[in-house]
């Protein structure tokens, strides 16, 4: 019964999807005639509208978000990645603090709606055959954030973590951006589960994922700041938030086990 499920909902939301995808690229484009500001809130209505569509893959997301942090302000966001399910997961839940992201130059090419907002949105983007794009891509993402009133997205492991596992943080390109915005604080993120989405190239994708989202309490910043000690300070709170939804999910699944 759950394959049936897991393949009805696979082919429902692929169907969305595809159509939430055609109308905004046609709404985003015709926004960027108008300004930058109106495309952001288009951008953010979109994956908003992707997260209504993952519901019909049985996906359910269950968030605890810091009531410190504050709409319309710029943060430095470091998150663990798992798959290109996050990125909707962040534009619901940071809507109005419009984050911008470091994406392959691969993907402003082709994705309708996703392509025009990657090109022509404020995001930085990644040449994988130019070793020095990285380094661009966080100039151009510190830019952002003082000019524009953005926020950044950065993902330390430098990779998805396609099994779920947390990856060691790689702080330079973080630090890097903290340096470049002194004065945007930085939020902690964790998502887990996200990955199970794709675990079957989502043929199909099983029904009733149960993704958990967590922003902590900004971390504010000060001139006497270490930026590897913020850094290393937000994988330990990824870590052991991370290490709190494994165990809350083990203790479901024995729970769920003795009522069977």
């Amino acid at each position: 019964m759950r394959t049936i499920l897991s393949w009805v909902g696979t082919v429902l939301f692929s169907v969305a999807f595809g159509l939430t995808l055609a109308v905004f690229d046609v709404l985003m484009r015709i926004t960027f005639l108008i300004g930058r500001r109106p495309s952001q809130y288009v951008m953010g209505a979109l994956q908003s509208v992707l997260i209504a569509d993952m519901r019909l893959a049985g996906i359910r997301i269950e968030v605890e978000r810091s009531p410190k942090i504050e709409p319309k302000t710029s943060y430095i966001i470091v998150s663990n990645h798992q798959s290109m399910f996050d990125i909707p997961v962040f534009g619901w839940q940071f809507f109005t603090n419009f984050p911008k992201y470091i994406s392959k130059l691969e993907l402003a090419k082709w994705i309708p709606a996703i392509s025009v907002q990657l090109r022509r949105g404020g995001h930085a983007l990644i040449d994988r055959k130019d070793r020095d794009s990285a380094v661009k891509a966080i100039h151009k993402l510190a830019h952002e954030i003082t000019a524009h009133g953005v926020s950044a997205v950065i993902y330390p492991e430098g990779t998805r973590a396609r099994g779920g596992e947390l990856a060691p943080f790689k702080p330079v390109g973080t630090v890097t951006l903290l340096k470049e915005a002194p004065d945007a604080a930085v939020v902690p993120v964790c998502i887990d589960n996200s990955w199970r989405i794709m675990q079957h190239g989502m043929r199909p994708i099983p029904w009733g994922v149960r993704m958990r989202f967590w922003a902590g309490d900004p971390i504010e910043r000060r001139p006497d700041e270490d930026p590897y000690a913020i850094v290393a300070e937000c994988e330990r709170r990824i870590r052991a938030t991370l290490a709190r939804f494994r165990c809350e999910a083990e203790a479901a699944g024995r729970s769920a086990a003795s009522h069977g």
